[in-house]
């Protein structure tokens, strides 16, 4: 009896912690979801995870638990329909409207950092379509020789430019500063400013990349915001977009990681996770100069700090990195051979280009690819490319199903990742392509079948020069 009255005691504390920790709650009611499921998420990193579900009542009342000791940004989901963004900052938040995907039935009837944030998320849009008239009608008038010489208009427009800004600057100083929104409002006022200011504003470029640059990257605040891989692409996105030459747009962002990662080393578990994202961006927008510098700059300064995952790829990409000479390899036992074709390894390939794509039957990508490619290729052979694919399929039928139609080489040696074809070329993920010259050097790292063709296009039929 003793014994079950200690299990029960235990089990009630385990109870009363958890319903602790999720002390604060998000309730209401949102009549056009009665009955189904509604799910609270929170943001951790780069991901988002579940923090707590209920079922609405058939009235449409609501009641979710969240854990206010840990403040930021989270998502109520329906069952059907778009997220409803909400702050999660300690406070108990009370919604009231028809349902989620009309967000314009929806009321905050308590939570004052939500209603707060409702009311910059209406108000901000409005001062920045206003501003980006009022700086096209200041360019008007300054450049244009028939408004040019009126000094009063440009005047007036000058006024008002500054007063929507300073109107937009005195909202978020007056938040209190230990409040949640007070971080939030300006960092997502940021982030949503770059488009803009790359296009029509960019006198603002330099102070909104030194703005990126200050951030603190091990902020929890950032971490649980939904901010943080809009914040690190948008920083990559508007150097690269700034205006600058190639080599200048390098500098500046070589710049930016070497700040990156001296900000980030502080924060061992936040290190390669939010690196190896930034290394896998520069890689994804073909900016291989500065990826080949981050390489670097993590392998030599932050070495102790990598996971093993990350150092092994960034170890295989200096082996491989532009100008270098890839490895050979003997063609599989099961080969897809165009007609005239005999090589039997890769550098018995005679061609002035050799695609060599690394792909799978297996792999949902790959075949979207498939159409794509196939289309593609008759006019880069008429270029001088051939295509060699290495299939990791380890099924003959999956093998013969993918490659049926293709007109260049194709092989599989049936071992998928434990190909010698893909442990030469350190493979991790498919589909994976390498552009090599007649000598195996390695001139680009195509990140689509798209980004092929335009390569193909402005250096082959346009005759544009080869970078060095």
């Amino acid at each position: 009896m003793k014994k079950l009255r200690n299990v029960y005691l235990t089990g009630l504390m385990v109870l009363l912690c958890n319903t602790a920790a999720l002390s604060q709650s998000v309730s209401g009611n949102l009549s056009a979801h009665a009955g189904e499921e509604l799910q609270l998420e929170g943001f951790r990193g780069l991901e988002t995870y579940e923090i707590s579900r209920t079922r609405v009542g058939a009235d449409g009342s609501f009641s979710l638990r969240y854990d206010g000791e840990a403040p930021g940004m989270g998502l109520l989901i329906p069952a059907e329909g778009g997220p409803f963004v909400v702050v999660l900052s300690g406070e108990d938040l009370r919604i009231e409207g028809e349902g989620l995907s009309a967000p314009e039935t929806v009321q905050i009837g308590r939570g004052a950092e939500n209603l707060i944030f409702e009311q910059y998320a209406a108000e901000h849009p409005r001062r920045e379509q206003a501003l980006s008239a009022w700086v096209y009608l200041n360019s008007m008038y300054r450049e244009d020789a028939l408004f040019a010489p009126h000094v009063a208009p440009r005047e007036a427009i000058a006024a008002e430019m500054a007063r929507i800004r300073a109107e937009d600057d005195a909202f978020l100083a007056s938040l209190d500063s230990e409040t949640y929104v007070s971080w939030y409002l300006p960092v997502r006022r940021l982030v949503s400013a770059v488009p803009v200011v790359a296009q029509f504003r960019t006198e603002e470029i330099p102070a909104t990349v030194a703005a990126f640059r200050e951030l603190d990257y091990t902020d929890l605040r950032l971490h649980r915001s939904g901010l943080l891989r809009d914040v690190l692409e948008s920083h990559v996105w508007l150097i690269e977009n700034s205006g600058r030459s190639l080599d200048a747009v390098f500098e500046e962002l070589n710049v930016s990681f070497r700040i990156f990662a001296e900000n980030l080393h502080t924060d061992a578990e936040k290190f390669s996770p939010l690196a190896e994202f930034m290394f896998d961006l520069l890689e994804q927008r073909s900016l291989f100069a500065s990826s080949e510098y981050f390489a670097e700059l993590l392998l030599s300064v932050y070495d102790d700090l990598l996971s093993r995952r990350l150092r092994a790829k960034l170890q295989i990409y200096g082996e491989l990195r532009l100008g270098s000479i890839g490895p050979d390899f003997e063609f599989g036992e099961l080969i897809q051979r165009p007609e005239g074709v005999t090589a039997t390894r890769l550098s018995e390939v005679d061609a002035d280009y050799v695609l060599l794509i690394f792909a799978a039957g297996w792999c949902p990508f790959c075949r979207e690819m498939k159409p794509e490619l196939m289309a593609r290729y008759p006019g880069w052979r008429a270029q001088g490319v051939e295509v060699v694919m290495v299939s990791l399929d380890d099924d003959p039928d999956i093998f013969e199903q993918y490659t049926r139609g293709m007109d260049f080489l194709s092989m599989t040696d049936l071992k998928r990742w434990e190909s010698p074809a893909a442990q030469a070329w350190h493979v991790y993920s498919v589909p994976t392509f390498w552009l090599l010259d007649r000598n195996r050097r390695i001139i680009l790292k195509p990140n689509s079948v798209r980004h092929m063709d335009s390569w193909v296009d402005w250096h082959l039929v346009q005759g544009n020069p080869l970078p060095r």
